[in-house]
């Protein structure tokens, strides 16, 4: 196209915007500046995408707003999902603690999200004492294979010696025989669908190898999206997705750990066993970050169709980033893999895994099998504009400033100076440049307005 011709387009545009149309994107519109549901969350099918709308609560009326009051609240938040659409935690008067995970019970069409800081916290945690307990039991230098274990003073039978003698000591640092530590995870989404998780914060106990909780363990649900969320210290995972749950998205969320973890730094898992359904499991991971502390599963998965677009890999001296296993197919597109991460790829038996367009600042491309595509519609941005993208004041994590409020608004657009998008630009002089224009802009023959 001549210069000519587009600055003629670009002219015709700018008069209609000056008369008073309204923003508009067409169905190209790059994926992080919509604040809606993306991914697999929107499809019915492994063929038909975008034709399912995760809407959450939000048509329905029986909205309730809960604050802390200091105490455990795990009934409370429990009792509040169950009996209505939109659940608001609200962390003006501090942290939500719950004694042991908070079910959904199998509840469909449902919000549950956070505002003023929200932050849900497990009432267990480790303590320096009892990490100085497992030093001395020698627990890290144990191992972790299945047969090497034994029995608990409780009764209780543990397949690997790890797990057993770390659940024994912390039986005998606690006095608790009944080993309700173990409990401490803060979401269980077991079934339902059309459930929708924003802009909270969970925090865990710290991760150990008990064989305990995650701080969300999504098991058998379909059409689920998580988004802006940040989980830190989950005692067995962050977030596992497992037994036959489907058409998920989770998106704009961090993941990390702190001075509390102790070992078993594995975050995300989808599938629980190789004998999960090869054909659910379908996970759409899109600018997330993990960050410092996380060592392995990111994600792990033995089944599913797994997207990860766009996200940022900051975790110096993990052992195993992105691991597909037995009937996964992972599409591995435009991530930044950042200083430090040697270990960005572990497979075994996976079906197929592709890369396209990611950054490696100390590894290198790892070799590709077979070709993974998506059914859904989405625009990936470069993997080099990643990092600034996610750690702007509107990227991942718990940055929204209102969670009910979605739709195609912008959400998380950095000033134009810092992130570029793949494309041809021109400004309204029909000049080429080099990132998004302010303004009004033209990018691979699609019109965009943005003010």
């Amino acid at each position: 196209m001549s210069a000519k011709i587009m600055k003629k387009i670009v002219l015709i545009i700018a008069i209609v915007w000056l008369s008073g149309a309204t923003a508009f994107a067409d169905d190209t519109t790059p994926t992080e500046t919509l604040n809606a549901s993306f991914g697999w969350t929107n499809c019915s099918s492994l063929t038909s995408g975008d034709s399912y709308e995760t809407t959450g609560g939000n048509k329905g009326t029986r909205t309730i707003t809960l604050k802390s009051n200091g105490s455990d609240q795990k009934n409370a938040i429990q009792n509040a999902i169950k009996q209505n659409d939109i659940v608001i935690l609200d962390g003006s008067d501090g942290d939500f603690v719950v004694s042991s995970p908070v079910s959904f019970g199998g509840y469909s069409n449902r919000t549950v999200v956070g505002i003023n800081g929200a932050r849900l916290c497990t009432q267990f945690f480790l303590t320096d004492e009892m990490k100085a307990a497992l030093d001395k039991a020698k627990v890290k230098s144990l191992s972790s294979s299945s047969g090497t274990g034994g029995t608990l003073s409780n009764g209780q039978n543990v397949s690997e010696k790890r797990e057993q003698v770390t659940r024994q000591t912390l039986i005998d640092f606690t006095g608790d025989s009944n080993e309700s530590y173990r409990n401490a995870g803060i979401f269980k989404i077991n079934g339902g669908s059309n459930i929708i998780i924003r802009n909270l914060k969970f925090v865990g106990p710290g991760p150990c190898d008990v064989g305990g909780q995650d701080l969300i363990t999504c098991t058998g649900t379909t059409h689920l999206w998580v988004d802006h969320c940040e989980f830190t210290d989950g005692q067995d995972g962050n977030f596992d997705i497992t037994q036959s749950a489907d058409f998920v998205t989770v998106s704009w969320c961090t993941f990390g750990y702190t001075e509390r973890a102790y070992d078993h730094m594995n975050t995300n898992l989808v599938g629980s066993s190789d004998s999960e359904n090869k054909d659910k499991l379908n996970v759409t991971f899109a600018f997330n970050i993990w960050g410092p502390g996380c060592n392995q599963r990111m994600p792990m998965a033995r089944a599913g169709n797994i997207h990860l677009l766009n996200n940022y890999y900051n975790c110096a001296g993990a052992s195993a980033t992105v691991n597909p296993r037995k009937n996964s197919e992972f599409l591995i597109e435009g991530n930044y893999f950042e200083t430090g991460v040697t270990k960005v790829f572990s497979q075994s038996d996976a079906i197929a895994y592709q890369f396209i367009d990611n950054t490696y600042k100390s590894a290198s491309q790892p070799s590709g099998k077979g070709t993974v595509t998506m059914p859904y519609k989405y625009t990936a941005i470069s993997s080099k504009d990643v990092p600034a993208l996610l750690n702007s004041t509107e990227g991942a994590g718990a940055t929204l400033t209102d969670p009910l409020a979605i739709g195609t608004s912008g959400i998380a657009t950095p000033s134009s100076s810092t992130i570029s998008k793949r494309g041809i630009i021109y400004n309204l002089s029909g000049q080429k440049m080099d990132s998004n224009y302010r303004g009004i802009f033209i990018k691979d023959g699609h019109k965009y307005i943005k003010k």
